[in-house]
């Protein structure tokens, strides 16, 4: 039933090829998310500090931000795991398509940090924090 599948560019397209593919994309999304985790935890370590300030001397945080990103490899890259979780191992540029997001969300909030620290008890202030 439809074992081949020509695409918009004339490539065709067998089943199983459909199927790596597939599994491709649950490993691209995955690891977008896991990217975008970073930023959400180094983004919760102050409500009005900057990053800068703040540094990153918890090494309990960076350990989890490491040890999230090697299971994250370990998910993708093992043998197996493509029946069992349905992912597929992704090439190392395939990894940085979420870094844009992440970065976007990161500046966001530290320009939100600094108005915060810039005009105290400003309209920044009473919309996030009242």
């Amino acid at each position: 039933v439809n074992e081949v599948v020509e695409d918009v560019y004339g490539q065709e397209w067998l089943y199983a090829d459909r199927k790596i593919l597939e599994y491709t994309c649950h490993s691209a999304f995955f690891v977008s998310i896991v990217i975008g985790q970073w930023v959400d935890v180094i983004i919760c370590k102050t409500r009005k500090h900057s990053v800068f300030t703040q540094g990153m001397n918890n090494w309990v945080l960076n350990t989890g931000i490491l040890f999230e990103t090697a299971l994250a490899a370990f998910l993708c890259y093992t043998p197996g795991l493509d029946k069992a979780l349905r992912v597929y191992p992704l090439r190392f540029w395939w990894w940085l398509p979420a870094l844009p997001f992440s970065l976007t969300i990161w500046l966001y909030d530290e320009g939100s940090r600094y108005l915060l620290r810039k005009y105290p008890g400003g309209w920044v202030e009473k919309e996030t924090y009242n």
